[in-house]
């Protein structure tokens, strides 16, 4: 009562929490496009629950942890939020502060679903997501945002490189350590398999929603708008972050190029990520200089990192957030140490190493990074045995093989749609009921009985297999020469050349070798066999490997169903 808020900075704050809320459906759009088809509605309800479980627990527990005094540890306990925070000296009301820091703690949460998909208990995740919404990100979030030592002692961290995106990589690598791999991850040498996401399209949405609502996540953090200094900060930390996201998309795209001979897509959406969490410290504090060498870096440590994640440590991560969130996490904390430039000491100096600031400031940034990387490594630790060991923390075989949409949620398929339905299913009749009505209509007639063949004219059917992309010249090379029916399936294979290496996050595919191709099949009998090989080659060649091939085969007989012509007969007219 009695204080006086500008209404831009109420509205800033505000429409900084929508933005990062709606990360939450950005996280589910990645995480669910980097896993299989078989679990994506289990993606999507763990996301979801880790918004709707974390909000009523970190209002009755976790806000005070790590709001509610300015002790060295913790805050104090301040349940449902009830507490004076007029020390704080808050520049909005404490309600909009309380929805901003709350969207924040669920997007800590939410980090960890995708390093653990597709084989972790449902009920499992959900108590994980109310104790790290309870006191893990709290804690740690008292030390650098609450006052506590950490912040005492100069460590910056402006929108949670460490604080939010470290917390929840590194709970990744625990979860995602004690789980173990998914079936087939690794062969019995322990080399990884990859094992591709069902849509990149969805992974690209995700990533593109994380890159758009990062400009609330960082520029909404400095809390107020209304002065002049606030207004220079957002706009350059608007301008540092976009920056850093798109120099660290090029240089994956470039590292990927160079290293699997093609420029990996989902790697490349990682590395988009991998920019913005390594800028989230320092945004504030760097120029944009320091931001395009904070983007190449991160391009390298989640490059490599996921590669070592997965392949020297062996551990499964579907997504990328261990790489990502994790090791971009503690990277931005570091260099902060090294690039800030308008973060200064008493006489006016610049912090940064780079710019005369000497080693204590960088030293301030690693005891951090350190002492959080331990916090949550040890009390996850706890948590995740206890889980492991009570209630269970990992699906069965049966239910991982299945799929934990139908096994967790009795969920035939997120898209129901593209599958073959009963009849009932598509009147929306039950099965009683649709007999009863194919009952009501006049009985279909008899089928005509067989016809003998007019003449015996010879039967041959051709198999031609050719690239997807070919199939409209052949189509029009057979309609020239009066072939007007055939047969087309989207088939996989390979022939003598096997082939070719194509490779998933940086991880050589074991089926690379088949390869989509098209099969069209041809029965004739008036036109010559040898005109339809000849016009097929003649529409297919390029000269390439993979071409194609065409297989003659003889075919005994041919009945058309709706008249029971036979033979040569069968194969004129429409059906």
């Amino acid at each position: 009562m009695g204080l006086s808020y500008v209404s831009a900075d109420v509205i800033w704050v505000l429409l900084g929490a929508a933005l990062v809320f709606f990360m939450q459906a950005g996280f589910a759009m990645v995480e669910t496009g980097f896993t299989r088809a078989k679990n994506a509605g289990n993606i999507i309800m763990k996301n979801l629950m880790d918004f709707a479980i974390g909000t009523p627990i970190f209002w009755f527990f976790g806000f005070g942890l790590m709001f509610a005094g300015t002790g060295s540890l913790i805050g104090g306990l301040d349940f449902f939020i009830q507490g004076d925070y007029s020390f704080m000296g808050l520049s909005v009301p404490l309600w909009a502060y309380a929805i901003f820091q709350t969207v924040f703690c669920a997007t800590a949460a939410t980090i960890v679903s995708g390093a653990m998909a597709e084989r972790t208990k449902f009920i499992s995740y959900c108590i994980y997501s109310a104790v790290i919404s309870a006191f893990i990100y709290p804690i740690s979030g008292h030390w650098i945002w609450g006052g506590g030592w950490l912040a005492q002692l100069g460590f910056h961290d402006f929108a949670g490189s460490t604080a939010v995106h470290m917390v929840g990589g590194v709970a990744a690598l625990i979860g995602a350590k004690i789980l173990g791999p998914r079936i087939g991850k690794y062969d019995k040498n322990g080399k990884p398999r990859a094992i591709p996401g069902h849509s990149l399209t969805l992974g690209a949405l995700g990533v593109f929603i994380l890159w758009f609502c990062w400009f609330g996540f960082n520029g909404c953090s400095t809390i107020s708008i209304s002065s002049e200094e606030s207004m220079v900060a957002a706009g350059r930390i608007f301008f540092t972050t976009n920056l850093a996201a798109a120099t660290a998309t090029v240089a994956v795209m470039i590292i990927t190029w160079i290293r699997y001979k093609k420029p990996d897509v989902s790697m490349t959406l990682n590395g988009s990520l991998a920019g913005l969490v390594a800028i989230t410290s320092g945004c504030d504090v760097v120029t944009p200089v320091g931001a395009f060498f904070i983007g190449l870096i991160a391009a390298f440590v989640v490059v490599f990192g996921i590669e070592f994640v997965d392949k020297v440590l062996k551990i499964d991560d579907p997504v990328g957030a261990i790489g990502v969130h994790g090791m971009c996490g503690a990277t931005g904390t570091i260099v902060t140490g090294l690039f800030a430039y308008y973060l200064t000491d008493d006489a006016g100096n610049p912090l940064g190493l780079f710019y005369g600031g000497g080693f204590s400031f960088l030293g301030t940034q690693l005891l951090g990074m350190i002492a959080v990387i331990a916090w949550v490594a040890v009390t996850m630790t706890i948590v995740f045995t206890i889980i492991k060991k009570t209630v269970g923390l990992r699906a069965s075989r049966e239910e991982e093989i299945r799929g934990l949409d139908v096994t967790e949620h009795n969920l035939v398929s997120s898209y129901a749609d593209f599958l073959p339905m009963p009849p009932q299913v598509l009147t929306g009749e039950t099965e009683n009921a649709t007999s009863v009505l194919l009952q009501s209509h006049d009985a279909p007639a008899a089928a005509p009985a067989i016809q003998p063949a007019a003449t015996e004219a010879k039967l041959t059917k051709l198999s031609i297999l050719c690239r997807q992309e070919s199939f409209s010249q052949l189509k029009e090379a057979m309609n020239a020469i009066g072939v007007t029916g055939m047969t087309v399936t989207q088939v996989l294979g390979y022939g003598l050349q096997k082939g070719r290496d194509t490779y998933y996050r940086g991880v050589k595919l074991e089926d690379a070798k088949l390869l989509p191709k098209v099969k069209v099949e041809i029965v004739v009998s008036k036109v010559p066999v040898d005109t339809v090989i000849e016009a097929a080659r003649e529409a297919l060649y390029t000269g390439r490997v993979g071409d194609g091939k065409i297989f003659v085969y003889n075919v005994e007989n041919t009945v058309r169903i709706r008249t029971g012509e036979q033979g040569f007969d069968a194969l004129q007219g429409e059906d």
